[in-house]
């Protein structure tokens, strides 16, 4: 078994093979596991704390809100994120590489009454899987390290969006996956630059609840903010608004302390040391 956090060497076809198997195995751990998950049937108003949180940072580029637009959420999973943004009226489009978590989707907009359109596809290969033209399109936390490619990334992203459709992203901050996540104080371990090598991971345990990973194994990409900056620009978007924050919806170290609302943080003086998250919105010229 490789150190965990090596360098590997694989195609992307592989990369995928393994990663899609990871993700299979999380979807009944996370159907049962995820709080918005019950949030969501015990509440007709309820909606995730990442959509809750998103909102209010989109409300500056869309003051109208999204009630009626054309939204497509890209690597959407089991769909509470996606679900949430239908609850504040989008006509959503979810897409995912995985069919177990597609199907659970599904099943959770039923339960709740709620329509969206889900496509299975690869992210890299979206524009030509999901049809029509969005307003928005949606990637919320956790969703690029996943990706060996971010040009061809952005240009799906460029290629899904409107004339004047806005692009918004908030992810985990590349700096903070640069860190020692076992250590007692902050210290870097891990690659922040790309160098067309995967980073391999055996970690049975997921982000949400107890359960075990009959998968453990996973391939992820380190992508340093000037990477996926320049992509987007590339890809012809206009960078509209760029910020880091300091909080966390998951535990990314046992240093971290819970805050209300379900967030994690660092405690202070760290909090101030390192960012946690990025957020970044781009808009396609009209």
């Amino acid at each position: 078994m490789s150190e965990q956090g090596a360098d590997a060497a694989v195609t992307w076809e592989e990369a995928r093979s393994v990663n899609l198997a990871n993700w299979e195995a999380r979807v009944p751990l996370h159907v049962d596991a995820y709080p918005e998950v019950a949030a969501l049937r015990a509440d007709p108003s309820a909606m995730s704390t990442v959509v809750h949180d998103d909102l209010e940072a989109l409300g500056r580029h869309l003051p109208a809100g999204i009630a009626g637009l054309e939204v497509c959420h890209l690597q959407c999973h089991i769909g509470t994120d996606t679900l949430s943004l239908a609850r504040a009226g989008a006509h959503v489009t979810g897409v995912d590489f995985s069919p177990a978590a597609l199907a659970a989707g599904k099943a959770l907009a039923a339960e709740l009454g709620l329509a969206a359109t889900w496509v299975e596809t690869d992210v890299l290969d979206a524009r030509a899987a999901v049809s029509g033209a969005f307003d928005l399109v949606y990637t919320s936390i956790g969703a690029i390290t996943w990706l060996s490619d971010l040009d061809r990334w952005a240009a799906q992203v460029a290629a899904l969006l409107r004339p004047g459709g806005i692009f918004y992203i908030r992810d985990g901050h590349p700096a903070l996956y640069s860190l020692d996540e076992t250590a007692d104080r902050l210290v870097t371990r891990y690659r922040y630059f790309a160098n067309g090598d995967a980073i391999e991971w055996n970690d049975q345990s997921t982000y949400a609840g107890d359960g075990t990973v009959t998968s453990p194994r996973t391939l992820e990409y380190p992508h340093a903010l000037s990477e996926t900056v320049t992509a987007l620009l590339s890809a012809g978007l206009d960078l509209v608004a760029f910020d880091e924050g300091t909080t966390l919806p998951w535990k990314f170290s046992d240093l971290m302390e819970e805050l209300p609302g379900g967030d994690y943080a660092y405690p202070e003086p760290l909090r101030s040391r390192i960012p946690t998250t990025f957020t970044l919105v781009a808009r396609k010229p009209a």
